[in-house]
């Protein structure tokens, strides 16, 4: 390679909009090529693509990359890839990708991962072996354990059969250490640098890293340089070659040192626009050190999404709920108590292989340091379970180096595990047993040195605390807790799921300060719900004594009807059918199994109960999915003005808003999708519908009124980037009169003005705007571009303004 190709790459123009294409076999580079003429249209300036690295085969995802020096066969290869460029370039679009820096797949066979396959047959003196997070010395003989077998080891030995060089077993196949081909079956196995195991022993028993508690993908060593270069070699040769523009960069939060990842990663790009897939939880903030940006804009969904929640109706359906399902506390019954509860079975059953690493590393520790030593094992894993449960945000960032490192955020992360320390000693019975909290919050910290195993001992804590979150928050306790299945959303705080009006400004003006080109989303393949499904849900808290009513209507009694299983799931299902408009068995049924597996209350994935599952799935068919969702659609009905002013307010913030709206294929019309894989579906684009709109047609449908604000935004924003960009102001504006705290309004530049309305039912309900006005930032005139009317007075009627849409996009007249 000449110096020249591998000089960073030359930095561009950021995005003023991104749309998210979710690629798998069904959808491919040459299906996303034909795209490309419709979405310049929308007025987006660059293509989000999934995953684009060689992967598993037919996944739907490919965040189970398996080779990244190739461009994924499948999808079409560099070859399509660069077509696809070609094509989005001459219509004036670049790409963005999403990058997997934290894992790889642990593939069925395993030859498909060649660097795997080659520590799997050499053991630690592969070259390979740097690669993977592996515990070479975390028992089993030295050898990594690999959790396939279906059974225990002697009951599958029938199923293992020596194949030449290779071990096969089912769909798997494992490379045989050279000079063992010939010996027993048993002597064999024994042999191998990897223990093949019975599943069920990777929570306790496994010695490598995983995503989260997958045992099909393992952690790989991005923070080792020569790791990093080999595994972004692909990548950022394509972004000097003008292949790709910006980078998306998942789960930052599995890496060791994510601040020196991404001061590497900006160094090896020239800066190149990156986002992160970093959650942040409460007042959390993005450390200031970190050279992205950035997020992918979770915290912008859940600022978005707690607009439209009535502060009031959102208690009074809590009761409802409460007296509906009668839940324990721990179990759905209270925020705090479920999350706790959770994090407590997931460190204890399903991270424990994770925390008995820990253990090992702050014993070997505690016994070199007098003044730290005599800790008991016992005491060290009740410690760092303590001290993990009791984090309120996904993890410490004590391993970032200096550069990388917020200052402020260090004080933060002292702070709080200053406090979760002061609550876990409380849990020791004898005040010198209880040392060993300080013990493991020091090295949570990396206040004990630079050892070797001091600085894994910081690393693997975060890691695993961030493993925690996701698994207990994410996919249990959002599961368990559905009072509002809307705020059980990525990064969303359920337990208080409102945004007042001053905190949403605050926000973006914060983020136009900081972060102003820091990504913001509705929708993504990974929420549980699409934005139009929670803005229909959204609108019960402003009606929540209509939704007891249906439920008292759709609710049979003993003998009368369908019966659901238990009045958490029946509470789920209907909520969630009536956020899907339209429910299909279909689409509903594995939707709804997937909450109880999650919620783990009934059946799980991994302890299934086939007689309550069945039950699931007959009430579902009989009950929202039969001749009761009449009544659904009748509520449904009735409340499609107020669920309209929610979907067409919540679209134009997110578009206008400071940072950059990444969109989600399909969502520019009125987009209903629920949890993966329904949110997979590829899209359907509607460029006959935008010609229309183009050509004067008048929107006949909620569809093409999404449409048509979404083009006229982004259009926009497209037009006028410096107006939305780094160079923009972001101005809150106030209305006045009595209907006032239902106008959110701002002005972009002090060039451009969005007006939404809010909770609009109880807006309704109050007697509508009446006499409200809102003060424009400019002498005008000023023009609606949704309806093309004209404002030239720098006062404006809302009701007038809005009798229309519910939202309004101004931009003042030259």
């Amino acid at each position: 390679m000449t110096a020249e190709s591998s000089a960073p790459p030359t930095a561009t123009a950021p995005p003023t909009a991104t749309y998210r294409l979710q690629l798998q076999p069904d959808l491919p580079f040459a299906a996303a090529e034909k795209a490309v003429p419709y979405l310049a249209a929308l007025g987006v300036s660059h293509l989000h693509l999934s995953p684009v690295l060689e992967a598993v085969p037919g996944s739907t995802h490919g965040y189970d990359v398996v080779d990244h020096a190739r461009v994924r066969a499948e999808l079409g290869g560099e070859e399509g890839l660069r077509a696809l460029a070609a094509r989005a370039a001459a219509h004036g679009l670049r790409l963005v990708v999403d990058t997997v820096p934290n894992h790889m797949a642990v593939p069925a066979p395993e030859s498909l991962n060649a660097a795997l396959w080659a520590v799997l047959r050499d053991g630690p003196a592969s070259p390979y072996a740097r690669w993977f997070d592996i515990d070479w010395d975390g028992g089993h003989g030295g050898r990594v354990l690999l959790p396939v077998l279906g059974g225990r080891l002697g009951d599958e030995l029938g199923n293992i059969r020596v194949d030449g060089d290779i071990l096969r077993y089912h769909d798997h196949a494992f490379p045989i250490r050279p000079g063992t081909e010939r010996l027993p079956l048993p002597r064999l196995l024994d042999a191998q640098w990897y223990r093949l195991a019975w599943w069920r022993l990777a929570r306790s028993e496994i010695n490598y890293r995983r995503f989260f508690t997958i045992s099909e993908l393992i952690g790989v060593r991005v923070e080792d340089e020569a790791v990093f270069t080999a595994t972004h070699a692909t990548i950022l040769r394509l972004l000097r070659e003008g292949v790709v523009d910006g980078l998306r960069i998942d789960h930052p939060d599995g890496l060791a040192a994510p601040g020196n990842y991404l001061a590497r990663l900006h160094a090896a790009t020239g800066g190149r626009w990156t986002v992160v897939e970093k959650i942040l939880t409460g007042r959390e903030r993005l450390p200031d050190g970190w050279a992205c940006a950035g997020t992918t804009g979770y915290d912008a969904l859940r600022h978005l999404d707690g607009l439209f929640v009535c502060p009031l109706g959102s208690g009074r359906l809590f009761t409802v709920y409460r007296d509906f399902v009668a839940p324990l506390a721990d179990a759905g019954g209270d925020w705090e108590e479920t999350v706790r509860r959770a994090a407590y079975e997931v460190v204890t059953h399903d991270l424990a292989a994770e925390v008995e690493r820990l253990v090992r590393t702050a014993g070997r520790i505690s016994d070199q340091a007098s003044h730290q030593g005599d800790h008991a094992p016992w005491a060290l894993r009740t410690a760092i379970r303590e001290l993990l449960v009791r984090l309120p945000v996904y993890r410490p960032y004590a391993t970032d180096r200096a550069g990388a490192r917020d200052p402020r955020r260090g004080e933060q992360d002292a702070a709080m595990l200053a406090e979760a320390a002061a609550r876990a000693r409380a849990v020791f019975r004898s005040p010198q047993e209880a040392l060993a909290v300080d013990l493991v919050r020091d090295l949570a910290l990396g206040l004990l040195g630079d050892g070797p195993d001091c600085e894994d001992f910081c690393a693997r804590f975060a890691q695993t605390s961030s493993a925690l979150r996701a698994k207990s928050v994410e996919d249990t306790a959002f599961y368990r807790y559905v009072p509002l299945l809307s705020a059980c959303e990525v990064g969303a705080d359920p337990g208080a799921p409102t945004v007042g009006v001053d905190t949403f400004h605050a926000y973006c003006a914060r983020i136009q300060r900081d972060w102003p080109l820091t990504s913001t989303v509705l929708s993504t393949h990974d929420t549980k719900r699409s934005a139009d499904v929670r803005a229909r849900i959204a609108v019960l808290t402003e009606c929540p004594e209509r939704w007891r009513d249906l439920l008292r209507r759709v609710s049979a009694g003993p003998g009368e009807g369908p019966q659901p299983p238990d009045q958490h799931l029946a509470w789920t299902a209907w909520q969630t059918a009536f956020g899907l408009g339209k429910p299909s068995a279909e689409r509903l049924i594995p939707s709804v199994l997937k909450a109880v597996r999650e919620a783990g209350l009934h059946t799980s994935w991994t302890e299934q109960d086939a007689v309550y599952e069945e039950a699931v799935g007959e009430f579902l068919r009989a009950g929202p999915c039969g001749p009761a969702a009449s009544s659904l659609t009748e509520l449904a009905a009735d409340l499609a003005p107020y669920i309209r002013a929610n979907v067409l307010s919540a679209a134009l913030l997110h578009l206008t808003m400071p940072g950059v709206p990444d969109l989600y294929q399909g969502t520019e019309t009125e987009y209903t999708a629920l949890v993966d894989p329904d949110n997979r579906r590829p899209p359907r684009l509607r460029a006959d519908l935008l010609t229309e709109l183009d050509g004067g047609a008048d929107p006949q449908d909620l569809s093409a009124e999404k449409l048509l604000l979404t083009a006229r935004a982004l259009r926009l924003r497209r037009d006028h980037p410096d107006w939305f960009g780094v160079d923009g102001t972001y101005t809150p504006l106030h209305a006045d009169g009595s209907a006032a705290g239902h106008c959110l309004a701002f002005a972009r530049a002090g060039r451009a003005v969005t007006v939404a309305t809010r909770l609009s039912l109880r807006l309704a309900e109050d007697g509508g705007w009446r006499d409200t006005e809102l003060h424009l930032p400019g002498p005008g005139p000023w023009r609606d571009l949704l309806t093309g009317r004209e404002c030239p007075e720098p006062v404006i009627c809302l009701r007038e303004l809005l009798a229309r849409y519910p939202v309004a996009l101004l931009v003042g007249e030259d």
